[in-house]
């Protein structure tokens, strides 16, 4: 998978899980993609939230590993 393929899937991956965020008051922006670390900053609602990191790993994480295998890890940037 090219570099470019990577961020769109990436990109189709946060747009899968953005509405859910979105409900709660909240949003995701992709800050980089690094090796095989995607950083993310988590917005609105989201910063400060008690399961913020619950939907990171089962949420964002998880989808965004059905797009691109190859990702390891999906981290929050504050």
């Amino acid at each position: 998978m090219t570099t470019q393929e990577t961020l769109e899937n990436v990109e189709k991956a946060l747009g899968e899980i953005r509405p859910f965020l979105e409900s709660d008051g909240g949003n995701i922006k992709l800050l980089s993609i690094e090796d095989a670390t995607v950083k993310v900053q988590l917005e609105g609602n989201c910063i400060g939230c008690s399961v913020n990191q619950i939907t990171l790993k089962n949420g964002v994480e998880a989808t965004i590993k059905r797009y691109v295998p190859h990702i390891k890890e999906v981290i929050n940037i504050e």
